[in-house]
């Protein structure tokens, strides 16, 4: 587990955000409160990581308002909706809007425990995702344009004699400049070549 995951609870309810707090700190987990979602944004950064309990109704900014801004900033971090009664269309909306659960208060402990350590597992998993990607990033940037050609090509599943037609050059010259690929990329194979091209968005995965 991520060494520093947060739990960021944000509720306008004072006794119900400080209860929750103290029922998840005394689970173990590291917490931080915010009065509203204004107060939460004000806090937020590129370094901020764990996950999000987010109240539905709040004056101001609602939770589903607060989930959309945050899915516009490609926030990566895991919400986990709290209302104070059953709302059906709105249940249904954070849920395709990527919420990763929707829970009604009062919440059971062991529920929110087990939502809550879903929702951290998944962050720790969207965060190495993200290193990963940015790792491939720099390392695809050391390539030259003609070696990045050549990346993009063998991809795409071509051949090196099809690759030294499309570039018109010799074979022997793409065979140079695929084995610099596959160094500067580190990459063992062709199959570790490709996969780095459908992790980045070069070329899309075949269909099952």
């Amino acid at each position: 587990m991520d060494p520093n995951p947060i739990v960021h609870v944000v509720d306008d309810d004072d006794s119900f955000r400080r209860a929750l707090g103290g029922l998840l700190g005394a689970s173990g987990y590291e917490v931080a409160l915010y009065a509203s979602a204004r107060e939460f944004l004000e806090n937020l950064s590129p370094a901020s990581r764990g996950c999000i309990l987010l109240d539905v109704q709040m004056p101001g900014l609602s939770g589903p308002e607060l989930q959309s801004r945050l899915k516009i900033a490609e926030c990566p971090m895991p919400i986990i909706f709290l209302s104070g009664h059953a709302d059906v269309p709105i249940t249904v909306r954070t849920m395709k809007a990527g919420a990763e659960d929707f829970l009604c208060k009062p919440v059971p402990r062991e529920d929110l425990v087990r939502a809550v350590e879903d929702a951290l597992s998944k962050s720790l998993v969207r965060q190495r995702q993200r290193e990963r990607l940015r790792t491939l990033r720099s390392l695809v940037a050391t390539l030259t344009p003609r070696e990045n050609e050549v990346f993009n090509l063998i991809a795409r599943g071509r051949l090196n004699k099809q690759i030294a037609y499309d570039l018109g050059t010799s074979e022997r010259t793409i065979k140079a400049h695929r084995h610099a690929v596959m160094e500067k990329l580190k990459a063992r194979s062709l199959a570790e070549l490709v996969s780095i091209a459908e992790q980045l968005g070069t070329v899309r995965s075949a269909p099952d």
